[in-house]
């Protein structure tokens, strides 16, 4: 991946860094967007690699497997991003997809621990089986964790008020008590430095921070606890194919790969084709540089409206009446939980900053 002198970043898989100031013409958004939390906008190499696809299609020019050489780029990018081997990921399309195996794999009346903000990906899976779910505040979720507690789950960033949960507090007690963390990081990784490997399962969706299509999604799964988890909707892409062959798609024996990609599921490829050359450019330009970005842009609009700074990349206002005067102005932004989300990413300005505030006050 290079940048070039117009500031045109090409598709070459590449360790290079990538300085913000030279990515930012890589994306091309109407003033105003404040709602990555929605969903990311995608960088110009990946509309270009999507197209690019869409007319193979269209055409018959290649074959699948051309495509899905990005599937495999992907999940080697978001595992550089989230510090883990590649082989302990799994790709899928959404977090709750993913996350529906572990809930699977508990006996009946398991106990599972989540907050009662969490966002339904990370509740549904759970609530549908017959499990023991216990919902708590954010802040008492590591309390509630006892030895009769067989998970428990929380977004890293919650959705509704980009809250950062009390992770150290509740690692802690998971490991005291032998518990397993399952973590979503929709809201989290790609702006929010993480050590996925702290973690016993991490999913998550890639159309939001990680600006990619929606309907690639990824699943980090510790080695220790691979066998713990039965692979309920293993198809022809979890298999393991000796030889040389990447795929059988015929007869048993049963043949799952004795990794964390016994969890794919067969992937949407331009989906992939797009999330492929967003990772990367992710990785060059380094979520370190994009946290500090994207967090002082946020606390300025809270500065600005007289509020303390919160050290999130998405914020939650009371303000009645906000939405409809930043719907007035042309700002892009959320209100969920009565409240107005606003979301800075990369490609966030002081100007979409000031358009905001200007708006406000």
């Amino acid at each position: 991946m290079r940048v070039h002198p117009a500031g045109a970043i090409d598709g070459a898989v590449q360790t290079c860094r990538v300085d913000l100031r030279e990515a930012l013409p890589l994306w091309e958004p109407t003033p105003g967007w404040l709602n990555t939390a929605s969903y990311g906008l995608p960088p110009r190499p990946t509309v270009e690699a999507v197209r690019r696809a869409l007319g193979e299609w269209q055409r018959g020019d290649v074959p699948w497997s051309v495509w899905d050489v990005s599937t495999g780029r992907a999940r080697a990018e978001f595992a550089r991003l989230v510090g883990v081997e590649t082989d302990d990921v799994a790709i899928g399309a959404a977090v709750s997809q993913l996350l529906a195996p572990v809930a699977a794999s508990l006996p009946a009346g398991a106990r599972v621990v989540v907050p009662e903000i969490e966002f339904t990906s990370n509740l549904f899976p759970w609530l549908v089986r017959d499990l023991d779910v216990r919902t708590v505040p954010l802040d008492k979720v590591a309390d509630a964790v006892d030895g009769r507690t067989a998970v428990v789950a929380f977004s890293i960033v919650q959705s509704a008020t980009g809250e950062m949960s009390p992770v150290e507090d509740i690692l802690a007690a998971a490991r005291a008590n032998g518990a397993l963390v399952v973590a979503d990081a929709s809201q989290a990784a790609g702006w929010l430095p993480l050590d996925a490997t702290r973690f016993d399962v991490l999913a998550c969706a890639a159309y939001k921070w990680l600006m990619a299509p929606r309907g690639a999604a990824f699943c980090y799964v510790a080695p220790a606890v691979l066998d713990r988890i039965r692979p309920v909707a293993a198809g022809w892409y979890a298999g393991d194919e000796p030889g040389g062959e990447p795929h059988a798609y015929y007869g048993p024996p049963l043949r799952l790969a004795p990794t964390a990609r016994r969890f794919d599921l067969s992937p949407a490829w331009f989906s992939y084709v797009g999330a492929a050359p967003a990772l990367e450019l992710l990785n060059a330009v380094g979520v370190e540089r994009i946290h500090a970005h994207d967090v002082a842009l946020a606390d300025r609009f809270l500065r600005g409206l007289g509020l303390p700074p919160a050290g999130s990349a998405i914020v939650s206002v009371d303000l009645p009446g906000a939405a409809e005067r930043l719907a007035a102005a042309g700002v892009r932004a959320a209100v969920r939980d009565g409240r107005l989300r606003a979301a800075f990413h990369l490609y966030t300005t002081d100007a979409d900053v000031d358009l905001a505030l200007n708006a406000l006050t």
